[in-house]
């Protein structure tokens, strides 16, 4: 009775771990609402030519003269004479060919940067209500000229932007653009200081001339910026400038004599004046941070003092809000700080220095700390200044869907309606991806919203291919507006986002073809003004500054951009499962996935499998869809083809674009026979077809002649990279052997149930005494004191051989035999189990060598069954999206898995009493868990979960190179610890119970059993 109730106990305990593992994966697939794209070319029209302008006067002011100097140059790239510009003028009689600014005509409430152009007296007339709306009326007269546009299209009608703050990054500013920095493409690191370039690791600190090169690329980026309608600029940078001076007695943070101080201070003095030009211009200038960002004194600061990075505690932050106060101090130009609590780590860090961040703002209770203690620090500074606070995250805590979910906003942001506070938002329901719905948050909240835009899509293709975003951002914007009175802003990406350095040589401009994302951040600067442009006509504007004038030339370029959006979305994505609102891990992953981020072709089951399943029931159409995507870029080079050279204001702009469509192209060929190849071989994991199979191997072929081809040809450059399809190879490797491993278990399993009824029906043959004992072992543990044991040399050796063989034979098959770390903690754990068994059973140990083989052969026996359908690969698929398989194969290998310690301690029962005989088997279940938990501690969690990941190919190969799979998926990095803790305390406690215990019967008499012929009651009745 006690075996049932022991099988029944596993096996619900098996339910129960099943159970949880299903709750934890939980995969799922649901619709979303993905909005439509149509992007059209313009219909042909003429050319206007500019009013004859030969001065502009009234332009008084830094800023209102950097505007007016857009218009002289915007004249002068017409090949027209440039007009002068003066502070001077204001008579009341216009003469013919000027321009006169006249600021604050416009009188009563509104904008102050509405302003209105008409014709007076034979000259022009902007009147403006301040000077910021007569630099954004020139800025727009400016872009008009340059387009050929009629500047005169608002004749008399008051123009008000829409969006009041149009923000830009830095663009390329400070980024290293030598050769030698995008040599290695493997670097993923997501710093994004701007800074780096300039700073010396001892005094002075900085490094002028630098600072100097820095500021140029600034101001150029920032006249650039203005000319494109954005009037903003968030500047990476936040704990490097402070001293916490303000904290204590002035060195509470950082003792007297801490160089943080002496750096701190001269970057407020090599930097301030080069953001306050952007000020000066005529822009809003915010600092952008991660928190919590720290240094190591900060940190052991606030761990002394708090007893920890207490997040939720309003002292930790008002720590932080003398630092703001402090920035706002030393640099008075500065509107406010950005802040980002989602994403942070070593990933994150600017290598030499000791500025880090983290993610430890993870709850409801500390967002809204920060936000009171850090928006009381804006007040206390005085002016209109703000907290932008980002919701953006990656799934981490409690507010990790801060950014998506619609009742996480409101229960961490609700009532928190402070006029200081904007909060900033991805304009999508995730990351900057396609085949996305538009973020349901953004018509939550009584906060001021901004929304987020990406010009260079980081995860479609960094910049190197045409992606006109016009379309989408314009759907975006109106839908935002229509529904929320709050939006008053953008803030638009010109270079951020993802690793800077491993993509393409292309740096906004600075190097390499940025023009080709240039496009996204003209007509969003456009779109922010007005969300109702006519885009078709802004992408002819833009293309005719850019690129031609020629009318044939732009027609084609135009028509290139229209087709841009259908060639990425079904070339890069897979529509089925793209279209699809996935979760897993209790993550949403992205809808891209066969691309892990940027740049990596994924070869791992979980995201391959899944990405099937999804598509399973639409298996043609994802298919179809790298067919029509290549056939849109051929469609696209021969586009291009048909302009001349000679029509292009830059002839190497042309050789650019072609050689950008020639690599669309080649990677299109490439992703799309890899396209075929994992979905053939899923087809075939899922139904074991031949035509599969067959379709599957072809097309695999032609994958690797175009990845060859590919590598050939961009493997070697920096502006137009060979994609990295080391993962997939990983993968393909182990998928072609899923069909020897199935016939490898097939041909094992028949092999040990051969043997069993052989050892049954023949008993005369050698071994067959030794495989009863293994077959009585593994089904009737509970007998084993009863049972006769095997006497042979040859019985006793089949004992520990034949479950060692089948035990690695089916490890090494259910790993592709490419996976030597988990065969070797696998073996390893069996064999030290074993070893300690034996050194605790004494004459027991052929009893108990029959328990514990049998019962390892009877779960290799279900792993093989598994394996038998067809191989490796099948089990990983079913384990990933079957979760009704799933539940009863774990609910019964837990089982099995658990069967042993009980038949352990059955067999020790022949020579031990129960205390005894529980607590070595304890110990003999600790010590391996003890020791691999040792030795995963030393490795780190990290790096053992990476290094096994890499031989199975269980998940995204990238996942630990870019983001980390602990802190990715939540596990805490101190599991191996714990576990190695907790194995030591139960060998301890096995050890006590185990080797305190003695010998049953009489002092110095064996114990009872079959040496005896004494039997002792069955424990099982």
């Amino acid at each position: 009775m006690s075996a049932l109730v022991t099988l029944l106990l596993l096996l619900l305990s098996g339910a129960m771990v099943a159970w949880t593992l299903n709750g934890a994966l939980g995969l799922s697939f649901n619709a979303k609402d993905v909005p439509t794209e149509r992007t059209r070319a313009a219909a042909p029209h003429s050319s206007v030519a500019a009013p004859n302008v030969r001065a502009v006067t009234g332009a008084r002011g830094a800023a209102v003269r950097l505007a007016a100097e857009a218009v002289r140059d915007a004249f002068t790239e017409r090949g027209r004479p440039a007009p002068s510009v003066a502070e001077g003028g204001g008579k009341a009689r216009v003469p013919a060919r000027e321009l006169a600014i006249r600021i604050g005509a416009l009188k009563g409430r509104g904008s102050a940067e509405r302003y209105r152009i008409v014709r007076e007296h034979g000259g022009l007339v902007l009147e403006t209500a301040s000077a910021a709306g007569a630099a954004t009326g020139l800025y727009r007269m400016a872009d008009r000229i340059r387009a050929e546009e009629n500047v005169l299209a608002d004749n008399g009608r008051t123009v008000t932007p829409q969006l009041g703050l149009r923000l830009t990054d830095t663009g390329g500013t400070g980024l290293d653009i030598r050769r030698s920095r995008f040599a290695p493409t493997t670097d993923y690191s997501l710093n994004s200081d701007v800074v780096g370039t300039a700073l010396l690791r001892r005094a002075p600190w900085v490094d002028t001339s630098k600072v100097d090169d820095i500021a140029a690329q600034f101001r150029a980026f920032v006249r650039g910026a203005l000319r494109n309608g954005y009037n903003g600029v968030v500047v990476p940078g936040f704990l490097e400038y402070v001293t916490f001076s303000g904290v204590g007695d002035g060195h509470t943070v950082y003792p007297a004599g801490d160089p943080h101080i002496a750096r701190a201070r001269a970057m407020v003095r090599a930097f301030a004046p080069v953001w306050r030009y952007a000020h000066d211009a005529g822009m809003r200038v915010y600092f952008q941070t991660d928190m919590l960002a720290l240094s190591p004194p900060l940190r052991t600061y606030l761990e002394r003092e708090l007893g920890g990075l207490r997040t939720e505690d309003p002292r930790l932050w008002s720590v932080y809000a003398k630092g703001v106060e402090e920035v706002l101090h030393s640099m008075p130009f500065a509107d406010g700080i950005m802040i980002r609590t989602g994403e942070g780590g070593s990933a994150y860090a600017l290598p030499g220095w000791d500025y880090t961040s983290a993610i430890d703002v993870t709850t409801v209770r500390a967002v809204r700390a920060m936000l009171r203690g850090l928006l009381g620090a804006v007040d206390r500074a005085g002016g209109d200044r703000d907290v932008i606070f980002r919701t953006w995250s990656v799934g981490v805590g409690a507010v990790g869907d801060l950014h998506t979910d619609p009742d996480s906003y409101r229960q961490v942001l609700h009532g928190l309606d402070d006029p200081h506070l904007i909060v900033s938002t991805k304009y999508s329901q995730g990351d900057f991806y396609s085949h996305l719905a538009l973020n349901p948050t953004l018509l939550e909240g009584s906060q001021r919203r901004i929304v987020e835009f990406q010009s260079r899509r980081e995860f479609e293709g960094q910049g190197a291919l045409p992606d006109d975003l016009g379309a989408l951002e314009q759907t975006a914007l109106k839908h935002f507006l229509a529904s929320n009175p709050h939006i008053e802003g953008v803030w638009n990406w010109a270079q951020s986002g993802g690793p800077l350095y491993a993509g393409p040589r292309a740096v906004y401009q600075r190097v390499g073809f940025w023009q080709l994302w240039d496009v996204n951040v003209y007509l969003t600067g456009r779109l922010a003004q007005d969300p109702d442009t006519d885009l078709a006509r802004a992408r002819e504007a833009w293309i005719r500054k850019t690129f031609s004038d020629d009318a044939d030339t732009v027609r084609a370029i135009e028509r290139i951009l229209t087709l841009s959006r259908p060639a990425i979305t079904k070339g890069l994505y897979i529509g089925p499962y793209a279209d699809t609102s996935a979760k897993a891990l209790g993550l949403e992953p992205p809808p891209m996935m066969w691309i892990f981020e940027w740049d990596i072709a994924t070869g791992d089951s979980a995201a391959l499998s899944s990405i099937y399943a999804a598509t399973r029931d639409r298996f043609p159409e994802a298919l179809a869809e790298g067919r029509t995507a290549l056939d849109i870029a051929r469609r696209q080079q021969r586009l291009w083809a048909t302009t001349e050279a000679s029509t292009w204001h830059d002839p190497r702009l042309r050789e650019q674009f072609g050689a950008a469509l020639a690599y669309q192209t080649d990677l299109f060929t490439v992703l799309g026979a890899y396209r075929s190849t994992i979905l053939w071989h899923q087809r075939w994991l899922d139904t074991g077809s031949a035509h599969a199979a067959e379709r599957w191997h072809a097309a695999e072929a032609h994958y690797r002649t175009a990845a060859a081809t590919h590598e050939r040809h961009y493997g070697h450059q920096l502006t137009l990279p060979a994609y990295n399809f080391a993962a997939a190879d990983l993968g393909l490797q182990r998928a072609d052997r899923d069909p020897s491993m199935a016939w490898c278990a097939r041909g094992l399993l028949a092999l040990v149930l051969l043997a069993v009824v052989l050892a049954l029906t023949r008993g005369s043959l050698p071994g067959a005494a030794g495989l009863r004992a293994l077959l009585a072992g593994a089904l009737r543990p509970w007998r084993a004191r009863t049972a006769p044991q095997p006497t042979g040399r040859v019985d006793r050796i089949a004992l520990w051989l034949v479950p060692g063989l089948v035990l690695a034979l089916s490890r090494g098959i259910h790993t592709w035999f490419l996976a030597p770390v988990h065969v070797a903690v696998t073996l390893g754990t069996w064999l030290v189990f074993a070893a300690v068994l034996r050194l605790a059973a004494g004459r027991a140990w052929p009893a108990l060598a029959a328990c514990v083989g049998g019962v390892a052969i009877l779960r290799s026996v279900l792993l093989l069954g598994v394996l038998s359908v067809r191989g490796p690969g099948y089990y990983w698929s079913a384990f990933w999206t079957s979760p009704h398989g799933r539940f009863a194969y774990v609910t019964v290998a837990w089982a099995l898995f658990l069967w042993v310690v009980p038949a352990a301690y059955w067999a020790l029962r022949s020579t031990l009493r129960r205390r005894p005989a529980l607590g070595r088997a304890l110990t003999a279940c600790a010590l391996p868990l003890a020791i691999v938990g040792a030795a995963a501690w030393a490795a780190g969690a990290e790096t053992s979960l990476s290094t096994w990941n890499d031989q199975l190919a269980l998940l995204p190969w990238g996942l630990h190179r870019i983001l980390g799979i602990t802190e990715y998926l939540g596990i805490p990095s101190s599991i191996p610890a714990v576990v190695t803790c907790l194995g030591v305390v139960l060998v301890s406690a096995g050890t006590l119970l185990g080797w305190a215990g003695r010998w049953h019967g009489p002092s110095g008499a064996p114990p009872p059993g079959p040496a005896t012929g004494r039997v002792a009651p069955d424990e099982s009745a």
